[in-house]
Formats: structure tokens, C-alpha cells, sequence
């Protein structure tokens, strides 16, 4: 069953055409992933199905009594004196009117002169609609809904929470409400890995609506959409599948583009040069040839997709970078960092992740001296030269343009050995072209061209040591990509906070995980790494709680045989050789060059395995040993 049907949508802004004659039908069961790049229309084209922006041309046809929702990227227009719960309530449209009515009623029974009979019936049939909209439990799921969301506070208004926390009631209010079509706009953004996993999750296995989700994230994208639209130039291509199957069927579009124009290519200069050789009387034959000629040069070659071209020069770095002793981070009365000790060495790339307002942006500017430690020590290398992009984008002037904002009013930017480069070729790497588009002021932006003017000034001149806080939020997947690529093949080191899986698989050499209570832990490894050795602790967990069921009679402690002696004598060297074992395999995980092989990544789930089993052969040991020392002991008392 068709939810909507959009028919030759057109919209331009000035001379930038953005959608250039749009077909898009959306079925009941329909999950579509949107993906574009920044400034590419996708958030106009949500807003046109969603009905809130009219097109220049074309028609949305949507299916009568279909309700259709719209998450957009801002949180503007919402009523910030209702609580949080009150917000996401509000969109039951008719079960929140039934459930007013039905307060209404039962207040105005206490008064004396109540018009007790009809009031009665009023009550009743308010009572019966709530039930038939879903029920009195809708309140708690709209609890449940915030609580998963982590909105701590369902009963907060509005204007004292964050505009990350408005929009998660935002999304709280989707998919509470359950609409025919939600319409997502970068729904991930604001959430931590764990909230992004049951995002995820939910849409997967609990939403039943229709969904169009323009979003980064791509786990996202493969594990939840079944189809993948790509907005570009205009125009809007459809691939089967999530972003993996994307990826592959849209390089095979372009191959095949490249082809045909090749082809078209070689065909004008055989005919020019047969048109050259002729002479000047001509046959009809010879001026139908001619035609075929002009109309092949009249077609318009394929256009280049845009690609950004991020880079930063490597200064010179001692093997060691930073170093943490026993650090210890409170802020606001609250313990964030616990005895962390830790050494970054030189080319390691580690990632730094955890829930929301757990203090990972607290560490950063630890690191960086922005804020002294509540005790123990932060010692950068003597030849650590950092470079930062903060959260919030600090040094961007909304009133001032792209221009202004990375160059001010130079012509030039320094890069690394004293080069200089002319501003307008050194914003080109980063998808800004043309004198208009530069002096656009920075509030007409969006949220990732916004990251990416950041990103122009953050990676001038030259570093040793990147440190990025939040990098990946509303940038498109090919500047993601970009990203990705520079960070592998910059010569010096990194450190990034994050909630991008993708991203964490392909850069990180480590993380550091906060894990709560101030308890942050060092991993070897990617995220999926991380994911496979948690998954094992929690089989082995499960494992161990089983009781064994036994119908043998327990046994008297025996004495340690000679054997067991000798046992116990040799164990130890074995522990320490386990250990060691372990501790190598680790560093190996941690070693950058690991990930430089074109086999990287096989190669680390191979080390990973080896260093599971190293552990485990240590925990063996160890319970071992503690078993026999057990007995010697009570044998010698």
C-alpha cells in the first residue's frame, strides 16, 4: 500500500537548483535510508513529503487518514513551557484531547452544582475513546520512551534542558506516537553508542511505521534501511538494500557512466575527423552522419561527483605524546575521571567513547591544559603540537562569512614547511566553490557544511597530535570518508571522541572507554573488537553462574601428590608467560602499522582471537595454582 507518492518535485534557492525533478513512492512497509552531501537537499525534500515546505513544482500525494511525522535538525518551535513528558504526549494528538477530556469531566464532578448526569456520560465516553486510542498505559510508555532516550527527568520543562535533550523528546514523541511515515533527520545526533544500539534496534524489531531516515550513521544505514536513496545534483538515485550494497551498485553506476562517456567521446573524434576528410558537397547519408555527430556533442558529460580532500602536515614527534598519571577529574561535585594512568604513544590512534556527559569532553581539556586536574598528573611529550576541534566549534563567527572564518581577511593559508596556499583552492578541498558560496554568511549553513568550515581551520599548518570532539556529527558520508582516510594517513597521532561505530572501526588503533563511576578503562583495538571480548565476558559470565548439577558425593580433600608438587612449583613461570603473552598480543592490537595492511583488519580479528586465548589460558592457570596452593596450605596447617 503506497503512504506517498511525490511527482516531479522541483526546488531551487536562487540559481542553486536542489531537487531538479523528484520521483520518490513510499510503500507501508518501506525503510529508506537518504543519504547526500551537506548542502545536497536532503533536510528540503524531508520537509516537502513531511508537508511543510511547498516545492517550486511538482505534487506529494499522501494516503488519506496516513499520519506523517518529521524529526527535523533543529529543535525550533516547540513549546518550551510544556515538561518533557507533556511534549511527548502532545503528539497523541486524539488521545491526548480524550485524556483533557476526561480530566475535565472528573474535575468538574466535585463541584456541588455539577450537571452530574451528563457529565457522567461525558466521562464515560472520554474514558472509552482513551481506551480505544491505545489505553491508559500510554503515559507510561511515554515514560519508558524518555527513559531509553536518556531524558533522566521526564517532568523537566523544556528551557532547562540542553538542545540535545530536546531532541531526543523530539524522537521520544515519534515513536511514542507511531505515525504511518516518520520522517528522521539525523536521528542519531546527540546520542551515545549505547542509545544509538537501541535506536537501532527498536527500528529494526519494534517500529511498524514506514521510515525515511536521512542519518550518517552507517550500521545505521545497513542494518535498517532496505533501500538507499541518493540525493545528488538534483537528481535522486534508488539502490536496492543498505549502505553497504550502496556503495557497491553506486560504483558501478558511476563505471558505467565513465564508460558511456568514453564511448560518446570516441565516437565525436571519429567523426570529426572523418568530417574534416570530406569534402565540402555532402549526400543526405553524409548530413544524417553530421546530425548524429552534433547531437553527440550536444549531451552533457557526466558530472564529476564531489569529493572532499582533507589533509594535515605531520611535525616532527617524540615516540611518546601524552602522558596520565592517577588522574583524577571532578566537576560540579561529581567524580568523572578515577586514577586514570595512561601513555599515548607516537601514531596511535585511539577513540574516546562513553554516555553522554559521562566527562569525555572533561578529558579533553584536561589533555589540552583548558582544566586543571583535581589531582594526579597530565604531561604532554615536549614535542606534542596539538591541534583541537572542540564540541561546540569554538572560534566560528555566525555573522562573519566561510571566508572571513577561516582566513579572515588574508588571501592565503600557512600549511606545513612554510607553504602557503590561496584560500579559494584551499576551501575547494573541502566541497566550498565559487566567490558566492564563500562569502555566504556562516548562520545560512547547515549544520555539517558549518563541521567542515571548522574542519578547514582546524587542519591548517602543521600538528602531531589531532584531538577531535565529535567530529563525525552532521558531516555527509563522503566527507566521513575523507575524514577517515587523512586521520589513516596522517603521520602523527589522534585522539577522538566519537559515537561513530563505522568510524571506530576504520581509525582506531585503541579506546578508552568510560564505563561509569569515574572507572575509565583502556581496550586494544577497534569498536568491534570491543564488541566480540564483551560478548565473550558475558557468555563466560553466563557460563560460570549455571549451577552443575551433580549426583556424586563431594569428596574429602586429598593430599597433593608428588606430581602435584611439581605442579605447583612450574606454574607460576607459566602464569608469568601467559601474561606476557597477553600483554604482547595487546600492543600488538595497539600498533598503528597493524592497521596500515591492506589485510589490517583480518589481521586484528586474528590477533584478537589469539589474545582471548592467551587470557583465558592465564585464568586457567591462575585458577589452577589457587586450587593446589589451597591445598598445601591446608595440608601444612
Amino acid at each position: 500500500m503506497v503512504v506517498l507518492d511525490a511527482r516531479g518535485l522541483q526546488r531551487s534557492y536562487g540559481p542553486d537548483v536542489v531537487l531538479g525533478g523528484v520521483d520518490l513512492t513510499l510503500g507501508a512497509e518501506d525503510r529508506v535510508g537518504l543519504v547526500g552531501l551537506n548542502g545536497s537537499g536532503k533536510s528540503t525534500l524531508a520537509r516537502i513529503l513531511a508537508g511543510l515546505e511547498e516545492p517550486d513544482a511538482g505534487s506529494v500525494t499522501r494516503q488519506r487518514e496516513a499520519s506523517v511525522a518529521y524529526l527535523p535538525q533543529t529543535t525550533g518551535g516547540m513549546d518550551l513551557s510544556h515538561t518533557a513528558v507533556e511534549e511527548v504526549l502532545q503528539g497523541l494528538g486524539p488521545w491526548s484531547a480524550a485524556l483533557r477530556r476526561h480530566e475535565q469531566a472528573c474535575a468538574a464532578l466535585d463541584r456541588d452544582d455539577a450537571p452530574t448526569e451528563r457529565l457522567l456520560r461525558e466521562q464515560a465516553e472520554a474514558e472509552a475513546e482513551v481506551e480505544r486510542l491505545g489505553g491508559w498505559e500510554q503515559s507510561h510508555r511515554a515514560h519508558e520512551m524518555l527513559g531509553y532516550l536518556e531524558v533522566r527527568d521526564p517532568q523537566a520543562r523544556l528551557d532547562a534542558l540542553s538542545g540535545g535533550e530536546r531532541r531526543r523528546v523530539a524522537l521520544a514523541r515519534i515513536l511514542v506516537a507511531r505515525p504511518t511515515l516518520a520522517i528522521l533527520d539525523e536521528p542519531t545526533n546527540h546520542l551515545d553508542l549505547g542509545t544509538i544500539e537501541w535506536l537501532e534496534k527498536y527500528l529494526i524489531d519494534a517500529y511498524t511505521g514506514a521510515l525515511l531516515i536521512i542519518t550518517h550513521d552507517r550500521y545505521v544505514l545497513d542494518r535498517v534501511a532496505h533501500r538507499t536513496l541518493e540525493l545528488d545534483g538534483g537528481q535522486l538515485y534508488s539502490y536496492d538494500g543498505g549502505y553497504e550494497p550502496y556503495l557497491e551498485a553506486k560504483a558501478r553506476r558511476l563505471e558505467l557512466g565513465v564508460r558511456t562517456e568514453a564511448n560518446r567521446q570516441n565516437f565525436v573524434r571519429q567523426e570529426l575527423e572523418w568530417l574534416h576528410r570530406q569534402p565540402k558537397a555532402r549526400t543526405g547519408k553524409q548530413k544524417a552522419r553530421i546530425q548524429r555527430a552534433e547531437q553527440a556533442l550536444s549531451v552533457e558529460a557526466p558530472r564529476q561527483e564531489r569529493q572532499a580532500r582533507l589533509g594535515l602536515d605531520a611535525s616532527r614527534s617524540s615516540k611518546w605524546l601524552l602522558e596520565l598519571t592517577d588522574l583524577h577529574l571532578e566537576l560540579g561535585g561529581r567524580t568523572l575521571v578515577r586514577d586514570l594512568s595512561f601513555v599515548l604513544t607516537r601514531g596511535q590512534r585511539v577513540g574516546i567513547v562513553g554516555p553522554n556527559g559521562c566527562g569525555k569532553t572533561t578529558l579533553l581539556r584536561a589533555i589540552l591544559g583548558e582544566l586543571p586536574p583535581t589531582s594526579g598528573q597530565v604531561r604532554l611529550g615536549g614535542t606534542a603540537q596539538p591541534t583541537y576541534l572542540s564540541q561546540v566549534r569554538d572560534g566560528l563567527d555566525d555573522a562573519r562569512s566561510v571566508l572571513e572564518n577561516v582566513a579572515g581577511k588574508g588571501r592565503h593559508v600557512a600549511l606545513g614547511g612554510g607553504r602557503m596556499m590561496e584560500v579559494h583552492s584551499y576551501l575547494e578541498r573541502f566541497l566550498f566553490h565559487g566567490d558566492r558560496r564563500l562569502q555566504q554568511p556562516l548562520s545560512s549553513l547547515s549544520g555539517g557544511e558549518r563541521t567542515r568550515v571548522a574542519l578547514a581551520r582546524v587542519l591548517q599548518g602543521e600538528a602531531n597530535l589531532v584531538v577531535l570532539d565529535e567530529p563525525t556529527n552532521d558531516l555527509d558520508v563522503s566527507t566521513l570518508a575523507a575524514l577517515e582516510q587523512m586521520l589513516l594517513e596522517f603521520g602523527g597521532t589522534a585522539l577522538v571522541v566519537t559515537h561513530d561505530r563505522w568510524f571506530l572501526d576504520r581509525v582506531a588503533t585503541a579506546l578508552l572507554v568510560f564505563e561509569g563511576d569515574g572507572r575509565v578503562v583502556h581496550h586494544a583495538g577497534n569498536y568491534a573488537l570491543l564488541q566480540q571480548r564483551r560478548q565473550s565476558e558475558s557468555r563466560a559470565e553466563a557460563a560460570a553462574e549455571r549451577p552443575v548439577a551433580s549426583t556424586r558425593p563431594p569428596r574429602k580433600r586429598r593430599a597433593l601428590t608428588y606430581g602435584e608438587r611439581l605442579e605447583l612449583q612450574a606454574i607460576e613461570p607459566k602464569i608469568e608467560a601467559a601474561d606476557a603473552e597477553a600483554t604482547r598480543l595487546e600492543a600488538r592490537l595497539a600498533d598503528p602499522a597493524l592497521y596500515q595492511q591492506a589485510s589490517g583488519a583480518a589481521e586484528a580479528v586474528r590477533v584478537a582471537a589469539e589474545l582471548e586465548q592467551a587470557r583465558a589460558e592465564a585464568r586457567r592457570l591462575m585458577a589452577r595454582w589457587e586450587e593446589l596452593e589451597t591445598r598445601r596450605l591446608a595440608d601444612e596447617a
